[in-house]
């Protein structure tokens, strides 16, 4: 559905093709390895002022994508790692996230037994706590963060530090560089997470704050305005079943923005929650090559507008191979007092309140 350029992803992957096959030469010590995931198929969306919309697109369950990781082991437990991810559109052959080469994680850093340091372009903490929490993984039609707040998938100019695992403890911290001259708090973000896993339990408490958003009202100079969102949640694997739960309090202007502005032509465009809860209740059913998902997600604005939203989805997914799937999902949204939450996928923000997808999904 995107149309992007191809001709940046075709001189930059033969150079960085190159010089990862060097590299391997260089140092026998050294592994590079080139992945990727390719995601296609038919979405149906309806609800939107536009009216229905129906087209192939790219990254519906999981956004497509090239990628090269590396590890060199320097010896004495420590070794340099480094990691470049493309989205690509596999609808258009162009790249995703706003045509940057890089644009999915771009990073380089060290691990060794006290953690590991990474420095780059890289995912919040706190998405990567949302996208746990949910049984279609921010993908699909069922993606929790059409209404949930994300506080963002990634950040660039970000370090962030991972701690070994110790006793089922797991924590992360990341800060994100401002670069503002005359303020260093302006434009900076950081957030942190702490996880414990003992066996079918999973449980992970996530928080995010940024000072990145800044609004405009008429002729007034633009103002700095804070975000918070704190989430807890948890799985737990019955073997016959995988339950998901999570909770979240956001707070401030950036804490919960409308993936679209105004996608049902509203006379005044609406605007955002700046005080909410989230929840979200799902579970996923392996069954043989099958997999069955369902979610339900609601938005609990504490607004004046008292904004809410609920989300219910279905999903499916059936294994031809470990690599190959082929899936389909079904989603709709209840917006209330003028709230502008729309069905989204992996990596579109979608027309309307109502959608359907079927595709496949292949990795290697």
């Amino acid at each position: 559905m995107q149309a992007t350029r191809l001709a940046p992803l075709y001189s930059t992957l033969a150079a960085v093709a190159f010089i990862g096959g060097t590299a391997g030469l260089a140092h026998a010590q050294s592994s590079v390895t080139v992945y990727g995931l390719l995601d296609t198929g038919i979405v149906h969306e309806s609800g939107g002022k536009a009216g229905p919309v129906t087209g192939l697109a790219s990254g519906i369950a999981a956004g497509s994508r090239l990628g090269f990781r590396g590890v060199e082991d320097l010896g004495g437990g420590l070794s340099a790692l480094f990691l470049i991810e493309s989205g690509i559109q596999i609808d258009t052959g162009g790249l995703g996230q706003g045509n940057l080469f890089g644009g999915r994680q771009t990073y380089v850093g060290l691990k060794s037994q006290v953690g590991t340091v990474t420095a780059g372009l890289q995912y919040t903490p706190y998405y990567l706590v949302v996208a746990f929490a949910d049984p279609f993984v921010s993908g699909l039609a069922g993606k929790s963060t059409a209404i949930m707040a994300s506080s963002g998938t990634r950040m660039d100019n970000t370090v962030k530090y991972r701690t070994p695992t110790l006793a089922g403890f797991t924590g992360e911290a990341a800060y994100r560089f401002g670069e503002t001259a005359g303020s260093a708090s302006r434009n900076s973000a950081h957030g942190a997470t702490l996880s414990y896993a003992n066996g079918p339990l999973d449980v992970r408490l996530a928080h995010h704050s940024k000072n990145i958003y800044t609004v405009s009202s008429g002729t007034a100079p633009l103002r700095d305005s804070d975000a918070r969102n704190t989430m807890l949640a948890g799985t737990y694997d019955f073997t016959v079943a995988k339950a998901y739960l999570a909770y979240a309090v956001n707070k401030g202007f950036g804490s919960s923005p409308f993936l679209v502005a105004n996608p049902y032509g509203a006379t005044e465009a609406p605007a955002a929650s700046t005080d909410s809860r989230d929840m979200i209740v799902g579970v996923s059913v392996p069954y043989g090559a099958s997999t069955y998902l369902a979610s339900y997600i609601r938005k609990d604005d504490r607004d004046a507008a008292n904004r809410d939203a609920s989300k219910w989805a279905v999903g499916y997914f059936y294994a031809l191979s470990p690599r190959t799937s082929l899936y389909a999902s079904y989603s709709a949204i209840r917006n209330t007092n003028g709230a502008a939450y729309t069905v989204a996928t992996a990596i579109e923000s979608g027309t309307g309140d109502k959608a359907s997808n079927i595709g496949i999904t292949h990795s290697f």
